[in-house]
């Protein structure tokens, strides 16, 4: 198998933090890229020619980070990140859709800034970033009760954290979230985490 993905996007480093929580290093071969480049191999097996990205050795592909993730999860039924089912399975899956809406408001502010001055849009910067608060509130509201065993969850909301943090450090989420930052802090000394930072 092959990944196509960038050191710097946070749903990428979602799914290679669960390669290595799974084991399956040996299994999958890496491909760094940029989908804002011309990239022939990632346009050949997703139309969308979108990051992360998955080609099986089937010839198929997977795309993105909430399927390939479920995907690697189900190669080895022992180490379940994700609940096959119950209540669990939807808080998991509910942990990731807000993990992720952070990260898409933080990855269309980024983008916004790139934008010529003039053409950005203030009015869509603060609907993200009111987006971005409000998902802090709520996992404020539930960090404390996270299960002790990591889950798909965890990995998300370490993921979009350390975007934040690498991307938009002026947001400061740390001196409004003290419970966050000290799980964070904890969280990212896994060597899952530890070896995908965006700037290692």
């Amino acid at each position: 198998m092959r990944l196509f993905h960038a050191n710097t996007s946070p749903y990428a480093r979602k799914v290679r933090v669960v390669i290595a929580e799974k084991g399956l290093e040996g299994r999958i071969e890496g491909q760094t890229c940029s989908p804002f480049d011309d990239v022939p191999e990632l346009k050949a097996v997703n139309p969308l020619n979108k990051i992360p990205c998955l080609a099986l050795d089937d010839g198929t592909a997977l795309y993105d980070s909430p399927v390939i993730v479920e995907y690697l999860d189900s190669l080895d039924p022992a180490n379940r990140l994700i609940p096959a089912e119950g209540a669990g399975r939807w808080t998991v899956l509910r942990q990731q859709a807000l993990g992720d809406g952070i990260m898409d408001a933080a990855f269309n502010t980024v983008v916004e800034s790139r934008r010529p001055e003039a053409q950005q849009s203030p009015d869509w910067n603060q609907r993200w970033r009111a987006a971005i608060d409000r998902a802090l509130a709520v996992m404020d509201g539930e960090i404390d009760s996270l299960a002790q065993q990591p889950s798909l969850g965890h990995i998300t909301y370490a993921c979009a954290l350390g975007y934040l943090e690498f991307r938009l450090p002026e947001i400061d989420w740390r001196a409004r979230h003290p419970k966050i930052a000290a799980w964070f802090d904890a969280f990212s000394q896994r060597p899952s985490m530890a070896s995908t930072r965006p700037d290692a």
